[in-house]
């Protein structure tokens, strides 16, 4: 169990954990119910549903529809948009590709050493993976866009990012000795792609392309999930799809957006 730093504010942990709830719950849940998930007491949850209703974080619904997300939940997401530099258009993008590709598909972005999920586009019959979800910034050695970020790095920062995030076993197929995913690494950099089977979770194979910025250097990365069953029969289509994607993505961040395009 991981050690949690010293300096926390309780309170503040609280609060987030409440919004996380009242975020999760969908539009209105009862106070009472807060409570419970959170695990607070009730007179505690009221004092910090009221201090977030106040900032404007969460609002009271009507017809005793409890609570819900407030809109300055959405300027941060916005905010966060835009130092994400996704842009409307690229999550358009985005959906065109996870329809064309008949996958689940991601958008991501690098920032320093740091994978950020920035965009995900799904469907009931083609579900994103778990927990793959926006901000997901885990497992870099044994994910798909992972390995592109990786590839991209120069070698001593490659090292370092590695000494300090690990090579933890995710399944019985994640790679976890430095050399061997060193040799799979100069194979993404050469191939232009990266895979990976049932390496971050059993059942499901990745490939993804490296989205490039301005100066030509690796930003992101555009990858597609698909249950290890179908990935055989579609490989080459997705790696295809992939690297037309990564391009299309690459040729727009070039692009200056348009006035309350990032809105």
């Amino acid at each position: 169990m991981t050690e949690e730093p010293s300096g926390l504010i309780g309170s503040a942990q609280r609060a987030l954990q409440v919004l996380e709830v009242v975020a999760s719950a969908g539009d209105g849940i009862a106070a009472k119910a807060v409570a419970r998930r959170a695990g607070f007491k009730l007179s505690t949850t009221y004092h910090l549903l009221n201090t977030l209703v106040h900032e404007g974080y969460l609002i009271r619904l009507g017809h005793g529809r409890g609570f819900g997300l407030g809109y300055k939940v959405g300027g941060l997401y916005q905010q966060l948009c835009a130092e994400l530099d996704v842009a409307p258009r690229l999550q358009s993008e985005l959906a065109a590709l996870h329809r064309r590709a008949g996958a689940a598909a991601y958008y991501t972005v690098f920032r320093d050493t740091e994978i950020v999920v920035a965009a995900v586009a799904d469907s009931p019959e083609h579900p994103r993976a778990e927990p793959l979800n926006f901000g997901f910034h885990e497992a870099a050695h044994a994910t798909a866009f992972g390995k592109v970020m990786l590839a991209a790095l120069p070698p001593r920062a490659r090292k370092d990012y590695l000494v300090g995030a690990g090579l933890p076993r995710l399944t019985g197929r994640t790679t976890v000795r430095a050399p061997e995913l060193d040799d799979e690494l100069e194979h993404v950099t050469k191939a232009g792609v990266a895979l990976e089977i049932e390496e971050f979770q059993r059942e499901l194979a990745c490939v993804s392309a490296p989205v490039l910025d301005a100066n030509d250097e690796v930003a992101g990365a555009v990858a597609f999930s698909v249950p290890v069953q179908d990935f055989a029969s579609q490989r080459w289509r997705l790696e295809q799809t992939a690297r037309a994607g990564a391009a299309r993505f690459s040729r727009l961040l070039r692009t200056p957006a348009t006035p309350g395009d990032c809105v």
